[in-house]
């Protein structure tokens, strides 16, 4: 185990195939994901924690799920930022803006995942 969250969201790290750590996201009714490192695995489920759950079956390879999309644009950002070959740059140039605005929407959404997760905690929820 490598974290876990309250409502049974846990990353676990996991050794792939070819002998690399991996860390992989679960949720209830998720498909599960597996990340490369584990700052996109926990990003993930702040985006997760952000948008009260989602599910990627269905939206294709490169499909995004439509919660995440109506949740704005930080939120976009921040998963986007979870996918492969993405990073800060890309989506300064995608959004054309610079780095540092890309980092303070990624800083709203973990901020806002914490805070939903202490909340759930306060009132007892696990």
């Amino acid at each position: 185990m490598f974290r876990e969250y309250i409502l049974d969201v846990r990353i676990v790290e996991c050794t792939s195939p070819s002998g690399d750590t991996v860390y992989r996201f679960e949720a209830p009714q998720h498909c599960g994901l597996t990340f490369d490192n584990a700052d996109h695995a926990e990003l993930y489920a702040d985006v997760f924690f952000d948008v009260n759950g989602f599910q990627e079956a269905g939206t294709g390879k490169r499909g995004v799920p439509p919660t995440i999309i109506q949740a704005g644009r930080d939120t976009l950002v921040a998963y986007f930022l979870t996918q492969p070959n993405t990073d800060v740059y890309w989506a300064a140039s995608f959004y054309g803006e610079k780095p540092e605005k890309i980092q303070r929407y990624v800083s709203r959404v973990q901020k806002r995942a914490e805070g939903i997760r202490q909340g759930a905690k306060e009132r007892g929820i696990e």
